[in-house]
């Protein structure tokens, strides 16, 4: 398997991790989200413990407004987290 392969494999891993402790294994529901946030970004998005915080991450990964997250909202984010990164380290 390739490394981009195995990176896919590794998202949907995390996603699945976390996806469905409180419902639907297809999405996330905010407490998931949390729990994934502080979890697997811990350093990188600082502490999560704040719910205005999580209130606004979640609103704007819910781009379709149904109060959950799904994989294609998670991706986005985990992409866009990357460039960002990306952008980051290539100014150093």
């Amino acid at each position: 398997m390739s490394d981009i392969q195995k990176a896919m494999a590794l998202l949907i891993g995390v996603f699945d991790k976390y996806a469905g402790k409180e419902g639907d294994k297809h999405t996330l529901t905010k407490g998931e989200l949390k729990d994934l946030l502080q979890n697997e970004f811990g350093d990188l998005l600082g502490k999560t413990n704040d719910q205005a915080a999580v209130d606004r991450i979640f609103k704007g990964l819910d781009s379709n407004q149904d109060n959950s997250v799904d994989f294609n909202e998670f991706s986005n984010m985990v992409s866009c987290l990357t460039v960002l990164c990306h952008e980051h380290f290539c100014k150093k």
